[in-house]
C-alpha cells in the first residue's frame, strides 16, 4: 500500500473497472472520470460496477465497454458476482468512494493496481488497495461534483477530458416515451415543463402547493402542462399532487425505467426540481433545469453552465448541511423560500434560454 498525491502507471493496461456504489447523482458525476480514463487508455476495455439499477444510464454509453451491477442479492448471486469480476482479470481498478462493501469487491478483484482516495481511521479499508491518493487539505478544496472522482484519476497523471456529464439517449427510447405520453393523454403541442417535488430525505423538499402554484403559472402563461417523474414509491404523493391541482399535471412517477426516465427528461423543455437525482440526469442530456437548493451546498452539486440555475434561500443559515431544523426533518429555510424566487427563474430560463431558440 502506498499513499502519494502523485503515481506513474508502468504496467499494461487491457482492462480497467471502476467502483461507484453511491447514488444516481454519484454515478453521473463519475462519468468524467469514465471518459477520460477511456481516453488515457483507449485500447483498453473499461468495466464500471454500480449499484442496480444505476447502470442503466451507462447503456448507451460508448465509452463504458461492460457494466456490471449489484444491489441486495442473495449469497449465491453476490459470489457469482465475485467470481465474474475474477475472471475478467483486471490490471487497473479505481473505488471512487469509502464504504466497506466497495473496498471488499475491490480487494477480492484480484486487479493488479486497486486505487482509492486514502481516508484517515479507515485502516481495514484503506489496507485493501495497492495505491492510496492523499486528499488536499480541507482549506484547499475545489468544489464541483466531478471533482470527487476526477482528483482520484488526475493522481495518475490521468487528464480529464472533461468536467461536465453527459448521458446517450438513443431514438427508440425517446419514441417510447412518445407512445406513452399519448396513452396518457398529454397536450404536447407547446412542449412541457418536467418536475421532481420529492426526495428521498424530507429535509430537501419544498411545500406541495407551492409546486402546484408553479404548475398553474407555466400553464397559464406558457400553455405547457406539467409531468411529475419519479420513483413508483414516490406515486401517491404525485396523485395527491394531481388531484389537487388546477392546472393540466400528468403522474409519470414510477411509469418509466431509469433509462426512460433520461429520455423524457431530455425530451422537456426544462426540468425542475429539488435537490435529488433528476436534475443531474436532466443537465446530463442536456436538458435546461433549474433546482431548489436549501440546507445542502450547490457548489458540491448543481450542474455548472448557462443552462442550469440554483434557486437559494435568503436565510444566512443556508446552507447548513443538517437534516432539518429543530429535529423535525423540514427546513425553514425551504418552507419560507416564495414561489415568486422561483417563478422568476422560470421565466428567465423560458424566455431567454428555451422559446429564444425555438
Amino acid at each position: 500500500m502506498f499513499i502519494s498525491a502523485q503515481y506513474k502507471i508502468n504496467i499494461p493496461i487491457r482492462k480497467m473497472l471502476v467502483i461507484q456504489l453511491g447514488d444516481i447523482g454519484d454515478v453521473v458525476w463519475a462519468i468524467p472520470a469514465f471518459w477520460s480514463l477511456k481516453a488515457a487508455f483507449p485500447q483498453a476495455g473499461l468495466s464500471v460496477l454500480v449499484r442496480n439499477p444505476n447502470g442503466d444510464l451507462l447503456l448507451d454509453d460508448p465509452h463504458v465497454d461492460k457494466i456490471f451491477q449489484v444491489d441486495q442479492q442473495s449469497v449465491f448471486r453476490g459470489l457469482q458476482l465475485l467470481k465474474n469480476l475474477r475472471r475478467e482479470k483486471f490490471d487497473l481498478l479505481f473505488d471512487l468512494r469509502a464504504d466497506d462493501r466497495g473496498a471488499f469487491i475491490s480487494f477480492v478483484s484480484g486487479a493488479r493496481m486497486r486505487a482509492a482516495l486514502y481516508y484517515h481511521g479507515l485502516f481495514w479499508r484503506n489496507r485493501a488497495f495497492t495505491h492510496l491518493v492523499d486528499p488536499p487539505p480541507v482549506k484547499e478544496k475545489v468544489l464541483g461534483a466531478a471533482e470527487q472522482s476526477l482528483k482520484i484519476i488526475r493522481a495518475f497523471a490521468i487528464k480529464e477530458t472533461t468536467s461536465t456529464p453527459q448521458i446517450f439517449v438513443v431514438e427508440k427510447l425517446k419514441d417510447k416515451i412518445s407512445a406513452l405520453l399519448t396513452e396518457e393523454k398529454v397536450e404536447t403541442k407547446h412542449g412541457w415543463v418536467s418536475i421532481n417535488p420529492f426526495s428521498r430525505w424530507p429535509y430537501k423538499e419544498w411545500n406541495m402547493d407551492k409546486w402546484r402554484q408553479l404548475a398553474f403559472f407555466i400553464w397559464q402563461k406558457y400553455k405547457m402542462p406539467t409531468i411529475i417523474i419519479g420513483s413508483a414509491a414516490e406515486k401517491k404523493r404525485a396523485d395527491a399532487l394531481v388531484a389537487t391541482s388546477f392546472s393540466p399535471i400528468y403522474n409519470m412517477a414510477g411509469k418509466t425505467t431509469l433509462r426512460e426516465m433520461a429520455a423524457l427528461l431530455q425530451m422537456s423543455r426544462l426540468h425542475i426540481g429539488v435537490d435529488s437525482a433528476a436534475p443531474h440526469i436532466a443537465a446530463a442530456v442536456g436538458t435546461p433545469t433549474i433546482t431548489i437548493y436549501g440546507p445542502s451546498d450547490w457548489r458540491d452539486w448543481a450542474p455548472p453552465g448557462d443552462k442550469n440555475k440554483v434557486v437559494l434561500p435568503d436565510m444566512d443559515c443556508s446552507p447548513c448541511h443538517k437534516k432539518g431544523c429543530d429535529g423535525k426533518g423540514r427546513s425553514k429555510c425551504l418552507d419560507n423560500l416564495p414561489v415568486a424566487k422561483v417563478r422568476d427563474a422560470i421565466e428567465t430560463m423560458l424566455n431567454n434560454l428555451v422559446f429564444k431558440k425555438s
